[in-house]
């Protein structure tokens, strides 16, 4: 109906899922980076998750499409099966043929003969389930047993889990123990920024035919405040606001246009809540401060400037925690009776369930502040830093070197959200909320989702990528650079030559990066994170101050020409 007054030629905000609006954020590259990498020669599961209509599926497309042609793909969307089911619609999708009431055993091993035949004929096979978060625990179960069919160096069938946050928690009972450790490659997709968003919208828009702006930058703003940055939602209030313009006979649309429409998709309540938020926010943590506090005055009033250690009993180990306070390093004292100290680790982790909390303690590491209304990544480049995040494990954490907002669970399964400020050895310091903890790796890696988030100084006049047509000072800076982070010496160059390609290669798969051999924007990032040696840092001596070179050493090399190898 709008289409001529806009001059397009389609609908360019349906929620329908279109190949041609196909649009890669580089946080959907790097979750698609990911995947590739776990579907290696040896890989066995791979877990992508994200929040609904974060664009998990249009990664999985685009996973199919890059899938080489010797691949036979079962796909499963509906995953509310059981055991026998699942199997027989495992067969269904490969085209296995089965008797009539078939038994469990019967499919499996139709399977099984199924997938060593696609060996023998040098084909892999790979199955993709949707809403993963939905599979029953036997069936889960039942899925790792079929993988257990393997050769020397490869998993004959790979799978592919796609879900909601709801998925990392279920693989996290104990009886899935078996099934979690072997996730070879595992993501969770954010929504988009506000710059993504922006390029999201003129993208589509221009697929559909319109190549000048339609949104003005304030209601790019406000689209991202209303949807959170989730394309689906996005779709949905582009395409009302675009009905409101229409309806007014008004070009380009502005703010108001997407406060009318985020009024009728989200309803009059959500919008009003979504303006207050900000004083919210800033009324919680006053009023956390403040019973933080009043905790801490009733547990040590007496004498509240005495630094004293307290040894917390966990109730799944007796794992050691020093308890301080991160303003006054007061903490409970040696004599206070077990119950009192377990009862502040619960209480500590209970008042850490706001993300925003633990922003705000990574930004003043900084010397840095959170700006209302701004988010995490968008109040970082407001003050010249940038912000970074990845799924791992300590040892990732660990190497960046870094102070980290962490994801974190409690045995109940529940999320809460801390700040690694320092490491000393095996020991951790944790801050969650206002208190900080010391805690041991094994206590950590127990409670730890795998995700975290970390701010940086960010890398000037850095190039997009660094190939074999990159400039002689580019090409050498990159060998130099991952000479340090390899710790081998460095050679001097004449060319971009396949050697580098190697080493860069090398790094990109140790890093979960896709190994093609070219330093891309993700992978130049990483060097530069493995190398900067700006901003507070977990440990001044880990193994990042050992490397041989910094990146400004490097630059100096570079700029000097000093025609030596370097050790």
């Amino acid at each position: 109906m709008y289409k001529a007054f806009y001059g397009l030629t389609d609908n360019p905000f349906s929620i329908a899922p279109n190949p041609h609006y196909l649009f890669l954020s580089d946080r959907h590259k790097e979750a698609l980076a990911h995947l590739t990498y776990g579907l290696g020669e040896t890989g066995g599961f791979v877990l992508l998750t994200g929040e609904v209509g974060t664009g998990k599926t249009t990664v999985s497309r685009c996973l199919l499409q890059q899938l080489p042609e010797n691949t036979d793909t079962a796909f499963i969307l509906n995953p509310s099966l059981t055991e026998l089911e699942l199997l027989a619609t495992l067969c269904d999708e490969l085209g296995i043929k089965y008797g009539e009431n078939p038994s469990l055993k019967q499919l499996t091993d139709l399977i099984s003969q199924f997938l060593l035949a696609n060996h023998e004929k040098k084909r892999n096979t790979v199955l993709i389930i949707d809403e993963a978060q939905h599979l029953r625990s036997e069936v889960l179960e039942q899925l790792r047993l079929l993988t257990n069919l393997e050769t020397d160096t490869k998993k004959l069938l790979q799978v592919i889990l796609i879900g909601q946050p709801e998925l990392q928690q279920l693989l996290k009972r104990q009886d899935l123990r078996q099934l979690a450790q072997r996730i070879t490659a595992r993501y969770h997709l954010l929504p988009l920024s506000v710059e993504e968003l922006g390029f999201y919208v003129r993208h589509r828009l221009q697929v559909a035919g319109r190549h000048e702006p339609l949104f003005t930058n304030k209601a790019i703003k406000v689209l991202h405040k209303y949807s959170g940055g989730i394309p689906r939602l996005t779709n949905l209030l582009c395409e009302r606001a675009l009905m409101a313009g229409y309806g007014q006979s008004k070009v380009p649309v502005d703010h108001k246009m997407v406060n009318q429409a985020a009024k009728e998709v989200l309803g009059a309540d959500e919008v009003i809540e979504s303006k207050r938020w900000p004083w919210v926010l800033a009324g919680s943590l006053v009023v956390a401060f403040v019973g933080v506090l009043l905790v801490l005055q009733q547990l040590d009033g007496d004498s509240s400037n005495q630094q004293v250690a307290a040894k917390v009993e966990q109730t799944d180990s007796a794992q050691t925690v020093n308890t301080q306070a991160s303003s006054k390093q007061t903490s409970v004292k040696p004599q206070a009776p077990k119950g009192i100290e377990q009862s502040i680790l619960r209480t500590a982790m209970s008042s850490a369930k706001q993300i925003d909390h633990a922003y705000s303690a990574l930004f003043g590491l900084w010397q840095k502040q959170p700006i209302i209304g701004l988010t995490f990544c968008q109040a970082a480049t407001q003050q010249g830093l940038a912000c970074y995040q990845q799924q791992g494990n300590w040892n990732s954490v660990a190497q960046l070197n870094y102070p980290a907002v962490v994801y974190l669970y409690n045995n109940a399964g529940d999320n809460f959200y801390g700040v690694v400020v320092e490491r000393q050895g095996e020991q951790i310091l944790l801050q969650l909320s206002e208190q900080q903890f010391w805690v041991d790796k094994a206590w950590f890696e127990r409670h730890f989702a795998g995700t975290f988030e970390i701010l940086w100084a960010g890398a000037d006049n850095t190039p997009r990528e660094i190939g074999p047509t990159a400039s002689l000072s580019h090409a050498q800076w990159l060998e130099n650079s991952l000479a340090s982070i390899q710790q081998r010496p460095s050679r001097l160059l004449s060319n971009f030559d396949q050697q580098l390609s190697q080493h860069v290669m090398e790094f990109q798969r140790r890093n979960g990066l896709k190994a093609d051999g070219i330093a891309g924007s993700q992978t130049l990032v990483k060097i530069h994170l493995l190398l900067s040696q700006h901003g507070p840092k977990l440990s001044r001596t880990s193994s990042q101050a050992s490397f041989n070179l910094s990146r400004n050493q490097s630059k100096s090399i570079v700029n000097n020409a000093s025609g030596q190898e370097l050790s």
